[in-house]
């Protein structure tokens, strides 16, 4: 049985970091495309950020481009999102998602085949 579960979220001030991760069983994570919604109040599910399986390579939303690092350790199966200066936009529910599909369906949430269960990040201005 598959399962992802976050863990790292939090209420932090504007500028302030917090470092995301996902742990991941019942699957090889390297052997997944691995990436990172998130939900704000009032709002669509939305890309993050995201590892290719295979040759690792990372995308990112043009929102946290610069300010975000996804990173994959494959020794202990998780998936991490590094967020510095993190800002009041940022404030949503961040969601862990699992995929075998191919890299143009990297950003669409909807070919995501697993998912957890999700964790909170305020961020206060």
């Amino acid at each position: 049985q598959v399962q992802l579960v976050e863990s790292g979220g939090g209420l932090v001030q504007a500028g302030a970091s917090l470092k995301l991760s996902c742990a991941a069983s019942g699957l090889t994570s390297s052997t997944y495309n691995m990436a990172w919604f998130r939900q704000g109040p009032g709002k669509d599910r939305e890309f993050v950020s995201a590892i290719s399986r295979g040759n690792g390579r990372s995308y990112y939303a043009d929102s946290v481009l610069g300010r975000f690092t996804i990173s994959r350790d494959n020794a202990q199966n998780t998936l991490n999102l590094q967020m510095n200066s993190l800002k009041p936009e940022d404030t949503a529910v961040y969601y862990c998602a699992a995929s075998r599909g191919v890299l143009s369906t990297i950003r669409g949430p909807e070919y995501y085949s697993f998912w957890g269960q999700g964790t909170q990040v305020t961020v206060s201005s």
